[in-house]
């Protein structure tokens, strides 16, 4: 059987520490820690990977109520089909090819077409907005009520998504360019 994980918790500061010491490494008291078991880990699955919600039963798919939830359309017929009748609000699409296949191209034009109707904002962290208005330009599409931010530093994008109402759309183009500086993590992914 192996050996249970222990901590040493402090009594007055709750600070944990691996290793026993006299004093308190977090506020510095003296004879306040005490030894605590620490629950095995268990697999990959277990309490450190918990979700929000509850975890489900396991149900047959028949007994699951199938509720149809209100779309958005992107005024592109075939993609609004495949994405089940349009985009669900609050609801997030990762859109995803090899370079060059029209992802880009695919998005700049839904979100277009969708700027006419609600708030839009494009957030591109790969094209210049120049690139971008040359595309919208070529493509003849009516995207003046398009907003555009050309940023990677996530930190500025969450500031511009802040400002912006509710209402608005967010898209994302290139998420694999996004940077947090204070986290230092890189999201990976096409574009979302």
């Amino acid at each position: 059987m192996a050996k249970q994980k222990t901590n040493y918790t402090c009594t007055e500061c709750g600070g944990i520490t691996n290793k026993w010491a006299g004093q308190c490494p977090s506020c510095g008291q003296w004879n306040t820690l005490v030894e605590t078991v620490v629950e095995a880990a268990g697999n990959r699955f277990s309490a450190q990977h918990q979700g929000l919600a509850q975890t489900s039963p396991v149900l047959s798919l028949a007994d699951i109520e199938a509720i149809d939830v209100p779309r958005f359309g992107t005024g592109i017929e075939e993609f609004d089909r495949v994405l089940g009748g349009g985009l669900v609000p609050g609801g997030v699409v990762l859109i995803g090819g090899d370079p060059g296949i029209g992802k880009s191209t695919l998005l700049l034009q839904a979100l277009a077409n969708m700027s006419r109707i609600k708030k839009t904002l494009y957030v591109s962290g790969e094209e210049s907005g120049a690139q971008i208005a040359l595309r919208a330009k070529r493509l003849a599409l009516d995207a003046k009520e398009l907003q555009l931010q050309a940023e990677i530093q996530l930190e500025k994008i969450l500031n511009t998504l802040a400002e912006q109402t509710a209402s608005c759309r967010h898209r994302f183009d290139s998420n694999h360019l996004f940077r947090c500086i204070d986290l230092c993590t890189r999201i990976s992914g096409a574009g979302a």
